[in-house]
């Protein structure tokens, strides 16, 4: 079965229990049905791949992107969307290389998603709403700033996707706005 974003939200909250996990899930999401509109891609689908992506993080660290198929097929998930939540940690930690537009996208968007609520957390309105590309090409360049994000592996998502730095950060932020109350990252009253 391809997952409905319910059945897939029910899925992750079975096996993802922090909230910080969650939004991380969310924000992918975002980003992924921001790049399927924008592709005239089925904007669901992308969007559960999203949401799963990290299924397995929370439960089998050591092991993630190996351990989501076992879940996602006791799930009974499609094969399609397993092979696309696994292939995103291609040559970080499995060797399951993404093999289309949407395998691509959720390879680039995955670890940019973290950097870019990072840099919304230290803005004075602590959201993504007033969020420019300048401002997270800034950050993406300081390497002490959010130093657990791969910037290699942004690098190489951009290069499979075929699209500049600056587009992929753009596309990030505004699929992120999409998602922003959700996330906590909306404009504060």
């Amino acid at each position: 079965m391809i997952p409905t974003r319910e059945q897939a939200w029910g899925i992750l909250t079975k096996y993802v229990t922090t909230d910080s996990q969650r939004k991380h899930g969310m924000a992918v999401e975002a980003a992924m049905r921001y790049f399927a509109r924008k592709a005239g891609q089925d904007e669901e689908l992308w969007g559960v791949v999203g949401l799963l992506h990290d299924v397995d993080y929370e439960l089998y660290p050591e092991e993630h992107c190996l351990r989501a198929r076992e879940i996602l097929q006791k799930e009974g998930v499609d094969e399609g969307v397993i092979h696309a939540v696994q292939s995103h940690g291609y040559e970080i930690c499995c060797d399951i290389a993404p093999e289309n537009d949407m395998e691509r996208t959720l390879f680039a968007v995955d670890e940019l998603t973290g950097l870019v609520t990072a840099a919304a957390i230290l803005r004075p309105s602590h959201s993504v709403m007033d969020m420019e590309v300048k401002f997270v090409k800034k950050k993406f360049k300081d390497r002490h700033f959010a130093a657990g994000c791969n910037r290699d592996v942004i690098r190489r998502g951009v290069e499979r996707m075929g699209i500049s730095l600056d587009e992929l950060m753009e596309g990030v932020i505004l699929g992120m706005r999409d998602a922003a109350d959700a996330l906590g990252l909306g404009m504060q009253a």
